[in-house]
């Protein structure tokens, strides 16, 4: 028995178990006991598997598959990817709908299993599984509180839906073209070893990698939302349901860093595109209604810090990145669940419908603040003794344009997602609603999240006992806690001088448009504009030719019609005349030519 437990791959158990889960759709009791108890039994059956690589599989042409590799990077997310199921399965219980469930426990699995594949081909199958299992998230229906109606229509999410479908399938359909192109280069060098091994790949100058490798990173880059590639997560993730949205900022993006720092760290472009990352979703942020848009542009933010420790790319940064994307996963899942708790209750999180919320929601409200503190890296918060990992590395390093953009933007963190999160949902002017609490099992998911939170930052060993390399980091040292507490209390001092003069941006019903706004609406326009040119240009092309063969017909009709020149009726004597002048023209061109 052990033994053919041993043979299952990490993350399989959710896959299949919550194919099972339809089955027990009338007993809601069995329903919700699974849905808890299969994120439980996978964990279990993660931490009683050996470290090291399975055999390979053979496969053709003497290639190998790898389908799980299981060593310390791998199990840093292996352990959150578990914790994040389980706490968005405990905050989904009050969802009726077993397909609901089915996706987001398979989605789960499906990027549980990319985090182990060994190799290539292994870690594609599972990177298109968890894009058709997390669009269900999205389209999902809604089961809100007390009749409020649902702040997206159905139209609104299937179009976003479909959106994030084509882009996230396009990830895998890179990635395959770089495995494909990757297979070629092999044979036509005859080199050894085995190109599917998912190993490191490059560092340095990513345009000095060969084709395959570029298309590979490209492929990592759009889930991991690179500047100009990330549109899909702030069109997407606002959009999907109370609980989906929950499961998607856990998986999908943590899944594309971790292929990025097993493949590409010290990779040099990652230094500067996590810095683009983290900056311009500062600004986006400020100026966005929507609350659950605002966590995505903040989830953005965070995933550039941690790009930027794959890209510096020393023991320190890596651990940072990997302690980073543990934290983030936690504190980005609790701050979602209040505002899915927000949305729940009152059917919107516009912050220009919302405001004074506490009065009724107040453990909601604590818990968003505790998430607030820990993305913001509060001492004794877990982004503080994460956070600060890669700022070190970037100092050690003497990238001093890094170490200030990224001190730029963690003031901007505090801004957007410690202060104005919060702030507009639960106080600043009052709205009138008066919501019920978030029902319990919701509030015992937000606890055990927040809890988290406080324990990673008060025992920061815990985390870094996981870490990939051992770590000799001391994150509260009176330097570096006075130097963030003077941080975060200017960015404070800022956002309330703002607010009290009445310069902070105003929150307006619009939807803000970034890069997507090339595919919503310029690439549309243009479409209708050469549309317009093409059907004009063939509106006359048709008429060009609907004359010509009119013109046709009218000549023959006049020289071969009834009274033509050819279709007349002639007399014998005439026929006669003309036979003996082709007769001469005959003759005279043979003595000419003969």
């Amino acid at each position: 028995m052990v033994d053919l437990l041993r043979s299952i791959p990490p993350g399989l158990i959710l896959v299949v178990g919550a194919l099972l889960l339809p089955l027990f759709r009338r007993s809601p009791a069995v329903l919700k006991a699974l849905l808890v108890a299969l994120p439980a039994a996978s964990y279990a059956h993660l931490l009683s598997l050996p470290a090291g690589e399975w055999a390979p599989w053979a496969v053709f042409g003497g290639l190998q598959l790898v389908p799980v590799r299981i060593d310390p990077l791998a199990m840093v997310w292996g352990h959150v990817f578990h914790i994040a199921a389980l706490l968005s399965a405990v905050y989904s219980l009050h969802v009726r709908d077993p397909w609901r469930h089915v996706a987001g426990l398979s989605y789960a699995g499906s990027a549980i299993g990319a985090v182990f594949a060994g190799d290539l081909l292994t870690l594609f199958v599972y990177w298109e599984l968890t894009a058709v299992t997390s669009v269900f998230l999205i389209w999902g229906r809604d089961e809100l509180d007390d009749g409020v109606a649902d702040m997206w229509t159905r139209g609104e999410r299937f179009r976003s839906g479909m959106r994030y479908l084509v882009i996230q399938v396009l990830s895998g359909v890179v990635l395959l073209a770089g495995i494909l192109w990757r297979l070629a280069d092999h044979q036509g060098s005859g080199e050894g070893g085995n190109p599917l091994y998912f190993g490191h790949l490059f560092s340095g100058s990513i345009l000095d990698a060969p084709v395959a490798t570029q298309l590979i990173f490209l492929a990592f880059g759009i889930k991991a939302a690179f500047p100009l590639l990330h549109s899909w997560l702030q069109d997407a993730y606002p959009k999907g349901t109370v609980t989906g949205t929950v499961f998607l900022s856990a998986f999908t993006t943590k899944m594309a860093i971790y292929t990025l720092a097993r493949g590409f760290a010290g990779t040099e472009v990652l230094v500067t595109l996590g810095v683009v990352m983290t900056l311009f979703p500062v600004f986006f942020a400020v100026i966005e209604n929507d609350l659950r848009r605002v966590l995505a542009y903040s989830l953005n933010n965070q995933l550039g810090f941690m790009c930027v420790g794959v890209g510096i790319g020393t023991e320190l940064a890596l651990n940072g990145t990997a302690g980073h994307a543990f934290a983030h996963i936690l504190y980005k899942a609790l701050l979602f669940m209040s505002m899915g708790a927000v949305l729940y209750r009152t059917g919107t999180t516009r912050a220009t419908e919302l405001g004074g919320l506490a009065r009724t929601m107040p453990w909601t409200a604590t818990f968003c603040i505790v998430g607030s503190i820990s993305i913001s890296a509060f001492p004794f918060t877990s982004g503080f003794v994460t956070k600060s990992m890669v700022l070190s590395a970037a100092g050690e390093g003497h990238m001093t344009w890094v170490f200030l953009a990224l001190m730029f933007a963690s003031a901007g963190v505090l801004e957007h997602s410690g202060i104005k999160i919060p702030f507009f949902a639960f106080f600043a002017h009052d709205s009138g609603k008066r919501p019920k609490e978030a029902p319990r099992h919701m509030l015992v998911a937000m606890g055990a999240a927040a809890a988290a939170c406080l324990l990673i930052g008060c025992a920061p060993s815990l985390l870094y006992g996981l870490l990939p390399f051992p770590v000799d980091y001391h994150p509260y040292s009176a330097s570096h806690v006075a130097d963030q507490m003077m941080l975060l209390s200017f960015a404070a001092l800022a956002f309330v001088v703002l607010w009290r003069t009445g310069r902070y941006p105003a929150e307006e019903r619009a939807t803000v448009l970034d890069a997507d706004w090339l595919y919503r609406r310029a690439a549309p326009g243009l479409l209708r504009v050469a549309w317009g040119v093409i059907g004009g240009a063939w509106g006359r092309l048709l008429g060009l030719g609907v004359w010509v063969v009119r013109s046709t017909q009218a000549t023959v009709y006049f020289w071969a019609g009834p009274r033509g020149f050819f279709g007349r009726t002639w007399t014998v004597g005439n026929m006669a005349l003309w036979s003996i002048v082709l007769l001469g023209v005959y003759l005279l061109l043979v003595l000419l030519w003969g």
